[in-house]
């Protein structure tokens, strides 16, 4: 698969923090004493390292994270599984969104996070590996992420599971509540409220496979996390304690951008790296 490009560049991350905190232009520009047409040309992209700097003190940013996401000089290491689970990462119109497939390689039992915009890859992969699956997962209803829901469901016949806070119109779906657990053969399942970004975002932590892996929709991203103008405390409260403090080295699988761990989000995400 061809390198996936993060998510969101520093002025995304600008941009979500300042929204998510009811801060006006006018008023960051104050307080980091910049001019707004500074500010407004570093909100637009251009990188101005000097201004950058003091904007981010005053987002709750860290300063060095947030530069070396201007300067582009870092990328996430790329965990590698043995077996039993895959990535796809499929356009829909002017981005791209991932979707997940876990299983377990002795039982063949297997369960599906989101539908990405095409699951043709995904039901090939199954094919191949000969895979039973019996639930599909939602993160979140957002068209993104369920954009083939009607075509998974109808080649596999899984039942669909969504939270109870945003459940899922799919016919013969089901609900779930925080700290649910299924399990697939040797593999484990749990439920996690991460909303924020969604009424009902759920983050999926899954335990068996090569590494501790947390499925995390869009509630955080390679370097950022997901954007919520009216509940951006809720969403940072929710990724600061319940994914943020799991093992370091779980992986995060983001339904945006690429895959990445903990442990790196905690040194280069500007969100959370101190």
């Amino acid at each position: 698969m061809a390198r996936i490009p993060l998510e969101d560049n520093f002025n995304d991350v600008i941009n979500k923090a300042q929204r998510g905190q009811k801060i006006s232009d006018a008023d960051l520009a104050q307080r980091a004493e910049v001019s707004v047409t500074e500010l407004a040309e570093v909100k637009g992209g251009r990188v101005n390292e000097l201004v950058i700097r003091r904007i981010a003190r005053h987002l709750r940013l860290s300063v060095e994270a947030l530069v070396a996401l201007a300067h582009k000089s870092w990328y996430p290491e790329q965990p590698l599984f043995k077996r039993g689970f895959a990535m796809f990462n499929t356009p829909f119109e002017d981005m791209t969104v991932n979707s997940y497939l876990i299983w377990d390689s002795g039982t063949k039992e297997a369960a599906v996070f989101d539908t990405g915009a095409n699951c043709d890859d995904m039901l090939s992969l199954i094919e191949a590996e000969k895979l039973r699956v019996n639930a599909i997962f939602l993160t979140h209803t957002h068209d993104d992420h369920i954009a083939d829901l009607p075509k998974l469901v109808a080649a596999t016949r899984a039942t669909v599971w969504a939270s109870e806070l945003e459940p899922s119109d799919a016919p013969g779906a089901q609900t779930f509540k925080e700290n649910a657990h299924f399990h697939f053969g040797e593999i484990s399942v749990k439920t996690l409220y991460t909303f924020g970004h969604s009424p009902g975002m759920t983050s999926f932590v899954v335990t068996g496979l090569s590494w501790p892996l947390a499925i995390v929709g869009d509630s955080i991203f390679s370097g950022s996390m997901g954007g919520s103008p009216t509940h951006f405390k809720d969403q940072f409260e929710n990724n600061r304690t319940k994914l943020m403090t799991l093992y370091r080295d779980t992986v995060f699988a983001c339904g945006h951008g690429p895959l990445t761990t903990l442990t790196q989000e905690r040194m280069h995400n500007p969100f959370f790296a101190r």
